[in-house]
């Protein structure tokens, strides 16, 4: 329940300066547009700043997610102002089960009570919401929790723009990321060197304690450890016992051929590094494709347009036309009409799973700017031998 409890507290629609119904496009623009504002390579030194950087990424990590942002929404739904109002049953009270026992409210109470942390006299419903928020749970007496994950790193984001063809062919890209990552001190344990975190005494390693009340069994994270199972008796100072610092680092990714502009490609175990040596989160880089003056594409198709004569259309020739890689001989054959589509088969973008797609050449005739003389006269020459043959391109046209 830690999750939900912190999500309470937080609005990570008004962190993103979005309404509460905002699409997913609107959400991932919205950060897009803070993160590089605030992004702490762009302010250093700025402590605000790098703080409100990472309010911003935890709320696009929670409301980028569909399962995570429902979840969200549910949650300050259920507890909208940050209190329940007294009442019997759901939302103002809880009826009681097979025990006759019913839990309600008079008025309002605090959250603490709620969650587990209102002392020790009171339960807290971790096991019900639980149960609601897949956070596993149960109901009876004897009720127990599996032993707790360390918290996962959160996820990140980022953003890179390639060349056209670095693109089709795949490349790898070093980028500069500032993020928590894990502390080079203490390498993510959050102990002073020399030392070791112990087991928590209270709830056994497990990171929740545990009683029954009634007909409820209920859990709650333990104090003495903050949830983590463990005590650090002397924090590494560098620091403060979490494990992570945030930092500037330099990866390296990998872009595999025929990447398209606005995917996503993820990096496993890349993105924000876990607390006290958690699994770190994943690094999904959106890929940006600048446009070529050459080429363009239809899915693994290569297309360019190719500058001809007339007399090349007409009399049929072998041209030179670039590729991603050097160029290759097409064949114009005779009376090609202007504007048709010449097909070379594997000569177009490289595919994943191999092979290539198809490098598909459009004629354009050429018309010159200006002729000398010669030229003229045979031109004139050639249209009255036209005419003289009985030539007519309208014919048929227009009627």
């Amino acid at each position: 329940m830690a999750p939900q409890r912190e999500w309470l507290e937080k609005d990570f629609y008004s962190d993103l300066g979005v309404s509460s119904d905002a699409s997913a496009d609107e959400i991932r623009k919205a950060y897009r547009k803070l993160a590089a504002e605030l992004h702490p390579d762009r302010n250093p030194g700025d402590t605000a700043a790098e703080e409100r950087f990472k309010r911003v990424s935890e709320a696009n990590s929670v409301l980028s997610d569909p399962e995570k942002k429902k979840e969200y929404d549910e949650t300050r739904a259920m507890f909208a102002g940050g209190r329940f109002r007294g009442g019997n049953g759901f939302p103002g009270g809880f009826g009681g089960g097979g025990g006759g026992t019913t839990y309600t409210t008079g008025g309002d109470f605090d959250l603490d009570d709620l969650f587990g942390g209102g002392g020790g006299g009171g339960g807290g419903l971790g096991d019900i919401l639980g149960g609601m928020f897949g956070g596993g749970g149960g109901g009876g007496r004897g009720t127990t929790r599996s032993a707790s994950r360390p918290r996962r790193g959160q996820d990140l984001e980022t953003e890179t723009t390639l060349s056209f063809r670095d693109a089709a062919k795949g490349t790898t890209v070093s980028m500069r990321v500032t993020s928590p990552s894990p502390c080079k001190t203490c390498h993510g344990s959050g102990a002073k060197a020399g030392t070791t975190p112990h087991v928590c005494s209270r709830c056994g390693g497990s990171g929740f304690v545990s009683r029954n009340q009634g007909a409820f069994g209920f859990s709650e994270p333990c104090r003495d450890c903050q949830g983590t199972g463990s005590i650090i008796d002397d924090p590494c100072p560098d620091c403060g016992g979490k494990g992570v610092q945030v930092r500037p680092r330099n990866i390296n990714v990998r872009i595999p051929v025929g990447v398209e502009d606005g995917q996503r490609i993820r990096l496993a175990g890349q993105g924000e590094a876990g607390m006290r040596g958690a699994p770190s989160g994943d690094l999904y880089v959106t890929v940006h494709v600048a446009g070529d003056k050459m080429f363009t594409r239809s899915g693994n198709d290569l297309k360019v347009e190719l500058p001809v004569s007339f007399s090349e259309l007409v009399l049929g020739a072998t041209v030179s036309v670039p590729t991603l890689d050097g160029t290759v001989g097409v064949k114009i054959p005779p009376n090609t009409a202007d504007g048709r589509t010449l097909r070379v088969r594997g000569r177009g973008v490289p595919k994943r799973a191999g092979g290539s797609g198809d490098l598909l050449v459009t004629v354009k005739v050429a018309v010159p700017a200006k002729l000398d003389d010669k030229a003229t006269e045979a031109l004139m020459a050639y249209a009255e031998a036209e005419k003289a043959a009985g030539y007519d391109p309208r014919a048929g046209w227009g009627r």
